[in-house]
């Protein structure tokens, strides 16, 4: 027994002190988070709850990476398949509502909730809550429906030209959600997102025990190119046409990394695209992922600070049983300290 496994209490320790928490695993695409999940849900009775902002829309599986009906009649999944990908307008706001509801009835059962990370901003908003924000209106957004995206922009910038300088001049969506803000509210969506962004984590549970997942750059950007090729070979380009001839895709969805790539080449989902077209497509999905996975990282600086919690390097001999050890060991000691304290 190497001193990175367990002993027999200390899985102990760290089940009942799993049975306390909820547990929220987080690292690049592609990093191993959702196998983790899995292990630790096996070991301590728990239960998945995703918080991929491109999970929830049905129909949308090998390019999200979507738990396999295997994985999902062994273990409960959460916060899947929400809505359909023709489905404009879901919020973080629907996604928190389901993860609340989700992790309070997984803990009402005596199992363990297991919130597995893909969208950090859906993270930030299960760790600290969402800031109230007006609902949606209708006669406004109507108002705003003829008004070129290009102007809309140059409006946003010179009433909020921070709001306006995050977000593309093409972003429709988002730039009318910042003028509706301060429409409804007053005040400029930067003021009320910079307190949220800037004044560091404030978690609304004591009850947390957060993994984070450290991958090297040219480790991780191995694991996504090889995943992408996984997806392609597993008939990534069929399940878009599919989608495609079925309605087609919400403009969120559709920004999902891969989709648009074969969007542009499948059009309506008639079109039979050439070999070469597939694999231009597929090399700017690795692309776009591997710059995904850069600005996770930026993000989980973020999360460093919260307690308890554990870190841990990986490298190309991680393995999911061997991560999960690391954390039944940082579990055990958690429980050792507070029934110490």
């Amino acid at each position: 027994m190497t001193p990175e496994t367990p002993n027999s209490d200390q899985h102990a320790l760290a089940k009942a002190e799993a049975t306390r928490r909820v547990i929220v695993i987080l690292g690049p695409t592609a990093g191993g988070k959702s196998d983790l999940a899995l292990e630790l849900a096996r070991r301590f009775d728990g239960e998945l709850v995703s918080a991929d902002s491109m999970q929830v829309y049905r129909g949308m599986d090998i390019g999200t990476a979507k738990p396999t009906a295997a994985e999902r009649a062994e273990i409960p999944h959460h916060a899947l398949d929400l809505v359909d990908a023709t489905e404009e307008g879901f919020t973080v706001a629907r996604w928190l509502a389901c993860a609340d509801a989700a992790v309070a009835d997984i803990r009402r059962r005596g199992r363990v909730p297991i919130v597995v990370g893909g969208t950090n901003l859906y993270i930030r908003a299960f760790l600290e809550g969402l800031d109230e924000a007006p609902a949606a209106d209708p006669a406004f957004r109507a108002a705003l429906e003829a008004v070129p995206s290009a102007e809309l922009h140059a409006r946003l910038a010179s009433s909020d030209p921070a709001a306006a300088g995050r977000l593309h001049p093409n972003d429709r969506r988002r730039i009318i959600r910042a003028l509706e803000i301060a429409h409804g509210t007053g005040d400029r969506a930067s003021d009320r997102r910079t307190a949220w962004d800037e004044s560091g984590i404030a978690p609304r549970r004591d009850d947390l025990f957060t993994v984070i997942l450290d991958w090297p750059v040219e480790a991780i950007n191995r694991r996504i190119n090889a995943r992408v090729r996984r997806m392609f070979d597993a008939g990534f380009a069929e399940e878009v046409a599919r989608l495609a001839a079925c309605g087609g895709l919400c403009a969120q969805a559709r920004a999902a990394c891969g989709y648009e790539e074969l969007l542009a080449i499948l059009g309506d989902g008639s079109r039979r695209p050439r070999e070469r077209e597939l694999d231009d497509a597929a090399e700017q999905t690795k692309i776009r992922s591997r710059r995904l996975a850069k600005q996770q990282r930026t993000w989980l600086k973020r999360f460093r600070a919260l307690e308890p919690s554990v870190a841990i390097d990986c490298g190309e001999a991680t393995t999911a049983a061997g991560l999960a050890d690391r954390c039944e060991l940082a579990l055990a000691r958690v429980a050792h300290t507070r029934t110490r304290a």
